[in-house]
């Protein structure tokens, strides 16, 4: 609808005041010629004119070339509704700004005056796209937040269903069945299946309903509760009953487990299927595991065993004396029956493995005794020590620095070295402890030991005692 009067209405404006309606009415206001060439440009808001730049590149070019490409059929289209003297209708151009930009405008053509020219009025588009993008991240943000929701159900319908354990989820209020799981049909059967809708306290006997109703109350109360054993309605076989409580929305919900108590044969499968689970487990171990007879000969073996000792099947060490491969014939494994039978347990006893082409480790065992009725049998763990104790008789190839290393050497060396080694530890002791008592002054550790300073100087270079650069000249 237009101004009805006016001439009256807005009295006798000249162009100044004109254009300033215009710059008012409009965030950018463009006026054109016949052609369709800008001729004049204004800004409504100083936000408008930063972001445009120098505005005066755009005087004297088309309205066509200072758009995007989609949008100059769209300029056409208005400048022809306007040189026919009908306003265009809205319509969404992008312009492009000096600075090499595009700004979002809603533009309007209105023809003006008799000399062919028009107005081009536009909306800063920014505001709305920047709500419209807000709406969209928020859109965004809902369905991100419902697909993490529909993916939570899924994962919990899906544990729901294929949870082994019976699985009952029960409304506290009305104390009915609200959902329940396949595996639950393993101990009520498919005939007396729980139903949706049923009465949870209905599938217990009389006995066992106190109990539940006993349990159901302190995990409403305190969040948890003990887990009570009750009896079944339809055939009074026990099970053990768990609950815990959990809220959804504004209602509450027991989340019930039901356990079959095992019976005696069910209890001596599982004893059998956890037997069969240790011995694939000593099978598979990475330590060499016998186990023996009274005698001392190989019942069974695992395979780092055959490994180690380089046999290519169980059969070649089953029936054969263990001490065929293992330390001294005839005094390790001696050693370790007699400890087995007045001991007990043994425990990182130490010992060489020997190969059957050769192949010799430095070895801990570790051994039990079984009682199997009236005849034990003897299990040994063999692990392989040498990569671990390498570096520290490396270190110690010269000779033994305490009694322990010593008596690691018992039964790996011949005695006519073992007292050898034991002279020496004692003599370095010796040493040691002069040089303690003299405050590491040489020459009075030489008097009290009985040797020369020269021959304590020597004994100091072959134990690596003492700093002999600055100690030859100590007194």
């Amino acid at each position: 609808m237009r101004f009805t009067a006016p001439r009256t209405a807005l009295g006798d404006l000249d162009a100044e005041a004109v254009a300033a309606l215009v710059s008012a009415a409009a965030d950018i206001a463009l006026v054109l010629d016949s052609d369709g060439t800008v001729l004049d440009v204004a800004f409504n808001t100083d936000e408008i004119a930063r972001e445009v730049g120098d505005a005066r590149s755009w005087r004297g070019r088309p309205w066509a070339e200072i758009v995007a490409l989609d949008s100059k059929a769209k300029t056409e289209e208005m400048l022809r509704a306007a040189e026919a003297g009908q306003p265009s209708a809205w319509r969404h151009l992008n312009l492009i700004t000096p600075a090499g930009g595009t700004l979002p405008v809603l533009f309007c053509a209105v023809r003006v005056g008799n000399a062919g020219r028009s107005v081009a009025f536009g909306r800063d588009l920014r505001p709305i796209a920047s709500l419209q993008q807000r709406l969209v991240d928020a859109q965004s943000s809902l369905e991100r937040d419902y697909a993490r929701l529909r993916y939570a159900e899924t994962r919990y319908r899906l544990l729901f269903q294929m949870s082994s354990d019976p699985v009952l989820v029960v409304d506290a209020e009305s104390g009915r069945i609200v959902e329940v799981n396949p595996a639950t049909e393993r101990i009520f059967g498919s005939s007396h299946r729980p139903e949706v809708g049923q009465e949870f306290l209905s599938l217990f006997s009389a006995e066992g309903r106190r109990a539940v109703e006993l349990l159901l109350a302190g995990v409403r109360t305190a969040g948890r509760g003990d887990e009570v054993r009750a009896t079944l309605a339809f055939d009074s076989r026990a099970v053990d009953v768990s609950a815990s409580l959990f809220r959804q929305e504004n209602t509450v919900f027991f989340l019930v487990r039901l356990l079959a108590v095992a019976t005696g044969d069910e209890t001596a499968v599982t004893v059998a299927k956890q037997k069969f689970k240790l011995l694939k487990l000593m099978e598979s171990a990475p330590d060499g595991f016998v186990v023996t007879g009274p005698d001392g000969r190989i019942i069974t073996a695992n395979n780092a065993f055959l490994e180690m000792t380089q046999l290519a099947t169980e059969d070649q060490a089953r029936g054969e004396p263990l001490d065929r491969w293992l330390g001294r014939p005839g005094v390790d494994l001696e050693v370790l029956l007699a400890n087995l039978r007045e001991r007990g347990p043994v425990r990182l006893f130490p010992s060489t493995l020997r190969g059957e082409y050769g192949a010799q480790a430095e070895v801990e065992i570790s051994a039990v005794a079984v009682m199997d009725g009236s005849t034990p049998c003897f299990g040994f763990a063999i692990r392989d020590v040498g990569p671990r104790f390498a570096p520290s008789q490396g270190a110690r190839s010269e000779m033994p620095r305490s009694v322990q290393q010593l008596s690691e050497l018992i039964g790996r060396v011949p005695l006519k070295d073992l007292v050898r080694e034991a002279t020496d530890v004692i003599e370095r002791l010796c040493i040691e402890a002069a040089l303690e008592l003299t405050n590491d002054n040489r020459a009075s550790a030489a008097e009290m030991l009985g040797l020369s300073r020269q021959s304590l100087y020597v004994k100091l270079r072959r134990y690596g005692l003492g700093d002999l650069a600055s100690g030859q000249g100590s007194t």
